[in-house]
């Protein structure tokens, strides 16, 4: 039983170490993990700096940085710390939010297509093939920009002040799932060719059964890489679209609306667009580099010493 723990437990630990060793992953695990804490506790700075973020103080508007304010007001004179700790956790959860939905969408996809093959096969990888011709941007910008109410919705749904959250991340997890349905597909049609698998089917294992139990778990290291590298990309679109006005509307701030904001004053206070750039880009690269040493640790034939 001794020898059986251990054994389970060597390769976790193998792909632990790899990742400790992989420094510019650790350090942007660190930074995210900075991040989403600081956006977590924005109601406690609120609280402990006596302050509302969302109250506008016309007396004190593009204040310096001060005791009072950290990296002073905005064009209202809101603090612009705190709408940077409360636009964090919108920006952030959009990304992680979106980037699990869309997992979800393209892992099913494309366990269905390698599992199964043949005109299955070709039918959802023809639908994954035309959703990635479609050029992108323009796509996300017309779909934001459809008024919901137009669409047969109640109106309490449309007059949420949540909605345009909530639409981004549906818009965003129906374009972005392509990436992992096709990493999802190679590896199933590598793992159902191994032996665990030809053994199960030849036990009479059900196809739902096979694919959920002996396929999906030794999928976790695309599936985990995909979502990670996704989470990033979702940001920084989620940041563009509001940055475009199609995005998270106001009130609610999220770093790209608050850059919508900074650009009319560009001139005359820089560091409000300064910061959430700086936030949107320290993000999206940590993201970028913590999926990178995740892809490293997980393949099971490296043995680069990553700090080199």
């Amino acid at each position: 039983m001794i020898r059986g723990v251990t054994t389970g437990r060597a390769p976790a630990q193998m792909v632990w170490r790899r990742l400790c060793r992989h420094n510019l992953a650790v350090s942007s695990a660190l930074v995210l993990m900075i991040l989403a804490i600081a956006a977590l506790l924005a109601p406690v700075f609120e609280m402990g700096m006596d302050l509302d973020a969302n109250a506008a103080d016309l007396f004190n508007r593009f204040q310096a940085p001060s005791a009072t304010h950290p990296l002073g007001t905005d064009e209202l004179g809101r603090d612009l710390f705190l709408r940077l700790l409360y636009g964090g956790r919108v920006s952030l959860f959009v990304g992680l939010v979106a980037a699990a939905f869309a997992t979800v969408i393209g892992t099913t996809v494309g366990l269905i297509a390698g599992y199964f093959g043949g005109r299955t096969d070709a039918i959802l990888m023809r639908l994954t093939d035309g959703v990635i011709s479609l050029p992108l941007l323009p796509l996300l910008i017309v779909l934001a920009a459809i008024d919901l109410s137009k669409l047969g919705l109640p109106a309490p749904v449309t007059e949420l002040e949540s909605a345009s959250l909530y639409r981004i991340i549906f818009i965003v997890s129906l374009a972005g799932w392509t990436t992992v349905a096709r990493l999802v597909r190679a590896s199933t049609l590598s793992i159902k060719q191994r032996t665990f698998v030809i053994a199960a089917v030849a036990q009479g294992g059900g196809p739902l059964r096979i694919m959920r139990i002996h396929i999906l778990p030794n999928l976790a290291s695309p599936i985990i890489v995909a979502t990670t590298m996704a989470a990033g990309n979702i940001i920084l679109l989620e940041s563009v679209l509001s940055f475009l006005g199609l995005g998270i509307q106001p009130p609610i701030p999220s770093w790209g609306n608050l850059l919508t904001n900074a650009q009319e004053m560009i001139w005359e206070a820089p560091y409000q667009a300064v910061y959430p750039g700086i936030l949107i880009f320290t993000t999206v690269i940590a993201f970028n580099f913590l999926g990178d040493g995740l892809q490293d640790a997980l393949d099971p034939r490296a043995t680069q010493d990553f700090r080199d």
